[in-house]
């Protein structure tokens, strides 16, 4: 049968926001040997090939490897041939969905809420707040623009905002509202800054149905407390793993994944 690993991108195989771990690129390339692999992940395809650019041009990992942006709701098929690049074989429509009534009232409450947050708390404010993915809405309170000094300062504020975390009582509101709304729609911490907004069902276990004949495995950062990986690392579970840096998906891959591959060879 065969087999296909897949990953989160930010905090799993590259640093928030940075390029690949190019300390990945050996075990990758081993992995390569024995399994597919599919980067499944809340970004859109622009940030893939920006943080993956050695892996999309240069590396013979390529030929191996499914992009799998929006959660999985986007699917690039790898390349066969050197001049060939990955090709979209399959993508959902948002709005199509949910319809553009609830969709355009879904964007309006994302405009209150970033005006409100913006007026009454201190936080870094960059640009490009609110993301349109086709298949997923992206808010970043900060804005995407934001450098990595600024991401570290709304970090920081996060994790020591009075007595919870500063998104996490945000995306309990935010729930609550678009449950009284009934847009039908889903909202999970996305990385380190933002919130990841899609149908209901559209997490990444959206992206198990690619890949129906082969065995399954799963390493994310965000595996609980309402990460965007929570549902997919449950799903696949005893064959997901939580790490908490490229670091520790290096270990994984050379302590277990490969040497179980090998093993069933």
């Amino acid at each position: 049968m065969k087999r296909i690993v897949l990953f989160d991108m930010d905090g799993t195989l590259t640093a928030p926001r940075q390029s690949l771990d190019l300390d990945l690129l050996r075990p990758m390339k081993i992995l390569t040997h024995y399994s597919d692999i599919g980067i499944v992940t809340g970004s859109d395809i622009d940030y893939l090939k920006e943080q993956l650019k050695y892996l999309l041009i240069n590396s013979r990992i390529r030929y191996n490897l499914h992009l799998l942006p929006c959660n999985g709701t986007k699917h690039y098929a790898p390349p066969s041939l050197n001049h060939e690049k990955h090709e979209l074989i399959y993508k959902k429509d948002f709005k199509g969905e949910i319809g553009d009534k609830k969709f355009h009232i879904l964007m309006k409450l994302l405009i209150e809420y970033q005006n409100h947050i913006s007026t009454h708390y201190e936080i870094p404010l960059s640009g490009h707040f609110i993301s349109y993915r086709e298949s997923m809405v992206n808010w970043c309170p900060i804005g995407r623009n934001a450098s990595p000094i600024e991401r570290r300062e709304f970090v920081n504020l996060d994790k020591n905002f009075r007595d919870s975390e500063f998104r996490k009582i945000i995306l309990d509101q935010l729930r609550a509202e678009v449950d009284n709304l009934n847009l039908k729609v889903t909202i999970k911490l996305g990385g380190e800054t933002s919130f990841d907004i899609f149908p209901i069902g559209w997490n990444k276990t959206h992206s198990l149905q690619h890949f129906p004949e082969h065995r399954k495995w799963f390493i994310g950062d965000r595996c609980d407390g309402g990460g965007n990986d929570q549902e997919i690392y449950e799903h696949l579970k005893p064959n997901s793993f939580s790490v908490k840096n490229p670091r520790e998906t290096i270990e994984i891959l050379d302590n277990i994944l490969i040497p179980l591959f090998k093993k069933e060879q």
